[in-house]
């Protein structure tokens, strides 16, 4: 998948409040309806789409869906700012050294 779908899931604000809630490990969808105050169609829903993108997996345990962040997601966001990261570091250094080279 494109790193576009994973910023479109990411974008929405119910979406990444279940994101980083899952920072600290997995979570059952009846506790995510808990902390986030919102009903359970609503966060399974949220989390379909997390899922979708490759944002989140799911285990079953159980009667229970437990739902985890997956950091290969992330590493691929990562890697993407890092080439932008790369490229304007060196318009700035070329940037730096022009201005370095017409200063007194």
């Amino acid at each position: 998948m494109e790193e576009h779908i994973l910023f479109q899931a990411l974008a929405d604000p119910v979406r990444l409040r279940i994101v980083e809630a899952m920072r600290s490990g997995e979570w059952a969808v009846g506790d995510i309806v808990e902390r986030m105050d919102i009903h359970q169609s609503g966060v399974s829903r949220h989390l379909r789409i997390l899922a979708e993108a490759g944002i989140v997996q799911m285990r079953p345990d159980g009667q229970r869906r437990l739902y985890s962040v997956r950091a290969q997601a992330f590493d691929r966001l990562e890697a993407w700012v890092a080439s932008y990261r790369r490229h304007w570091d060196r318009r700035l250094d070329r940037l730096g050294n022009a201005l370095k080279g017409k200063s007194v």
